[in-house]
């Protein structure tokens, strides 16, 4: 039979890590490749939340809001982030 394994989990090492500087300048920077790939009017939001840092990409101009509403420019772009 195999053997068991156990795992301690860190949860404040792990609450560090997800709201450190390090992990926020990466969701920013997919956020800003994000934001640059579907093209002008939308802007990087971010912060650090209770339990992590996070970043988002939000439609800053009307007429960013009509380019998401019909040619979903902004869901076209997420694959930007990736990589």
């Amino acid at each position: 039979m195999a053997e068991q394994i156990r795992i301690e989990v860190n949860s404040a090492g792990i609450q560090a890590i997800l709201k450190s500087e390090e992990v926020q300048s990466l969701l920013e920077a997919k956020a800003q490749r994000i934001a640059a790939a579907a093209g002008d009017g939308f802007e990087v939001s971010s912060r650090i939340g209770a339990t992590r840092a996070r970043a988002s990409v939000i439609t800053a101009t009307r007429a960013a809001r009509k380019a998401e509403a019909v040619d979903r420019v902004l869901t076209a772009a997420i694959d930007a982030g990736r990589g």
